[in-house]
């Protein structure tokens, strides 16, 4: 049996700008997506910390780092610029190998740095 199991966060990132007029999705600097182990197009989970919204979308390279955390099309309705989010990404993992896994988590500074 597999189970859904947390593969990795960044925790307490700043959103950067709200861009409602895009196709959709969270553009997140590509130096925070590697250290999360993250990569374009991976489905996340994006949890505002200021007004509890949650959302399921998927993640766009930003540009390496910009410290960019920008919430795309209808995305950009539920955070605004200077809201602390948490991204996160699941995976799937045999029962046993879940007893023992270990997250990669990220804490990034002020300006989304690492």
């Amino acid at each position: 049996m597999q189970i859904q199991i947390l593969k990795s966060k960044v925790h307490r990132a700043t959103i950067t700008e709200a861009n409602l007029n895009y196709v959709g999705s969270l553009t997140l600097d590509e130096d925070l997506m590697d250290a999360a182990q993250m990569v374009e197009h991976e489905k996340i989970q994006v949890v505002n910390v200021n007004n509890g919204e949650r959302i399921e979308t998927y993640l766009i390279k930003g540009k390496r780092g910009s410290g960019v955390c920008c919430l795309n099309g209808p995305a950009a309705r539920k955070g605004a610029e200077g809201d602390i989010v948490i991204i996160i990404s699941y995976g799937l993992v045999d029962l046993d190998e879940a007893r023992n896994w270990q997250p990669v988590v990220v804490f990034p500074k002020e300006g989304n740095r690492l």
